[in-house]
């Protein structure tokens, strides 16, 4: 593979504030210009996610922290400042690495205490965001998984999930497995300012489409739709008509919202790039993290009728699903490191 003849440096050990041992590594190539990768030896990995039931999932396995992808808009982005990082470009450039993630993810779930709980993967940051290409974290935490007939489900921009299809596909034939691909919207210039380090979202599509002929039932995350931007009458049919052209099972559209962290780099760029729009968005985000409820109920309604006329889930009822928020992160996802 193009990773197996790269040239690292180490910078040392120790240099992540939180862990001590912390192997610090770069890598001598343009994708990672600029970037940091922090080693560490996790004491845990699977974590139980706090307010569960705001969520369709109680436990979950991250095995990064920070995320190559650099979207702007990311939930998560607060969550660096728990490591003495700022949400910015710390969060996009330094990189936390659980390089035992696999073998701690075996004994947690052969665990007696351990009930069989629904793994969700990907709900935190991306786990096939570009580095997991030189990590190869992921494919030994679903060996682990497959092993248990335990649960799961992945949620990703990355379309490196292909690299482990084989392994999906085993482990759907001992347990239930699912996935989803997060696809806001379509628009090349919206894609590549706010997403700098995905993948297209076409090829995101792709990768629905591959994982659902292969029977590996794969949705499709509506997220973010940017008010003024991305939610235009025909931006938003273009997109669904895509993602019912991928065979998505279903798709789930969630409005941007603005926590602490992420606000501040968002909005940021937008005054940087769109600044007569800064004015709209403190109006709607000007009370919180969240836009009206009215603004929300309209482009829910909007895609649920855009859904059944592009054929998304088929044979399905339930065409659309509307997720309740993430809970906002807080020190006790520390737990997972």
């Amino acid at each position: 593979m193009r990773w197996d003849n790269l040239r690292l440096t180490e910078a040392g050990s120790g240099d992540l504030p939180l862990f001590g041992g912390a192997v610090t590594r770069t890598f001598d190539t343009p994708e990672f210009a600029g970037m940091t990768f922090f080693e560490i030896q996790a004491r845990s990995i699977i974590n139980k996610v706090p307010g569960a039931s705001r969520v369709p999932f109680t436990h979950t396995i991250n095995p990064y922290r920070g995320c190559g992808h650099r979207c702007l808009y990311c939930f998560a982005r607060s969550t660096h400042k728990y490591l003495d990082m700022d949400a910015g470009l710390d969060f996009d450039s330094k990189i936390v690495v659980k390089v035992n993630a696999g073998e701690l993810a075996r004994k947690e779930l052969a665990a007696p205490r351990w009930g069989g709980h629904h793994v969700a993967m990907g709900s935190n940051v991306d786990c096939y965001q570009r580095a997991e290409g030189r990590y190869r974290l992921m494919r030994p935490i679903i060996e682990a998984l497959r092993d248990a007939a335990n649960p799961f489900s992945i949620l990703t921009k990355g379309t490196l999930i292909l690299r482990d299809l084989d392994l999906l596909t085993e482990a759907a034939e001992v347990t239930e497995v699912g996935a989803a691909v997060s696809v806001g919207f379509l628009d090349p210039d919206a894609w590549r300012s706010v997403e700098p380090g995905t993948p297209n979202p076409m090829r995101r599509l792709e990768v629905c489409a591959t994982l659902n002929a292969s029977g590996i039932p794969c949705g499709v995350l509506m997220a973010p739709i940017l008010p003024y931007l991305t939610d235009s009458p025909d931006q938003l049919e273009r997109t669904v008509r895509a993602i019912g052209e991928a065979g998505a099972t279903h798709v789930s559209p969630i409005v941007l919202h603005l926590r602490p962290g992420a606000r501040e780099w968002f909005l940021g760029w937008l005054g940087r790039e769109h600044p007569r729009l800064v004015p709209r968005y403190l109006e709607l985000y000007g009370r919180g993290a969240y836009a009206p409820r009215a603004y929300q109920d309209r482009i829910t309604a909007t895609i649920r009728d855009l859904a059944h006329r592009h054929g998304v889930g088929r044979s399905s009822s339930a065409v659309i699903r509307r997720l309740p928020p993430k809970p906002p992160p807080g020190p006790e996802q520390l737990s997972l490191l």
